[in-house]
């Protein structure tokens, strides 16, 4: 039998285009994301208890990846493969899936009620676009949640790698001081595709209400302009 699901709300995040979010839920700590629910669901009643647990699964859409024709691919280019390599898409959180759907592990970080839009969830580390709508809603339960002893094939390779970023002050104190920090650490993940890693490019990537402008040289992402 076939249901349809709707959203129950959306995420409001800093990322206003894909490029320079995280590839994973929870990398950057300072990224602060806030749940708005669509009307039908602000009763407060349906989030009691929530509080108690510290981290939570948000089920979304890949709003900017759904194609009108009903084809899909078996196989996917991960970026972390350098777009070069197939895997198979069910091996991979490739966006370009039969449906669409996202899985994020976040932490609380806390819950305001507003007399217009109901409660508001605010989560560090969400790794979402904008605007993304939300499906659902799960707490995170480590006892079998986590599992430390799992392996993640290629998706492991040189997570911890990081670049050396240098922010002239100047062009620093352009930036709003709670944003400071959530913006230099995605800059250290590297926001570039694999397979321009070894570019020379001149990159712009859209953060909160800027555009921050930068080059990679040997290991080391300078910013150059702020807009």
């Amino acid at each position: 039998m076939m249901y349809n699901i709707e959203a129950i709300g959306h995420i409001e995040t800093d990322f206003k285009e894909k490029f320079g979010i995280p590839r994973q839920s929870g990398i950057i700590k300072e990224l602060i994301g806030k749940i708005v629910f669509t009307k039908k669901y602000r009763n407060p009643d349906a989030i009691r208890g929530i509080e108690k647990f510290t981290h939570l699964w948000l089920l979304w859409q890949f709003s900017q990846c759904i194609k009108e024709s009903k084809e899909w691919s078996p196989t996917v280019r991960p970026p972390r493969l350098g777009g070069s390599e197939k895997k198979g898409v069910f091996a991979t959180r490739s966006p370009f899936r039969p449906n669409n759907i996202g899985l994020s592990c976040v932490e609380l970080h806390h819950i305001e009620i507003d007399k217009d839009k109901g409660p508001l969830i605010y989560v560090r580390g969400a790794d979402l676009l904008d605007g993304t709508p939300i499906y659902d809603i799960k707490p995170y339960i480590p006892y079998t949640d986590s599992h430390p002893e799992a392996s993640s094939s290629f998706a492991e390779a040189d997570w911890h790698r990081k670049l050396e970023v240098i922010f002239p002050e100047e062009l620093l104190l352009q930036i709003d001081k709670d944003k400071r920090m959530a913006l230099i650490e995605i800059l250290e993940q590297d926001p570039r595709p694999a397979y321009k890693a070894d570019s020379q490019n001149d990159y712009g990537m859209k953060f909160n209400k800027y555009d921050v402008q930068f080059v990679v040289n040997d290991g080391k992402l300078r910013v150059t302009k702020i807009l």
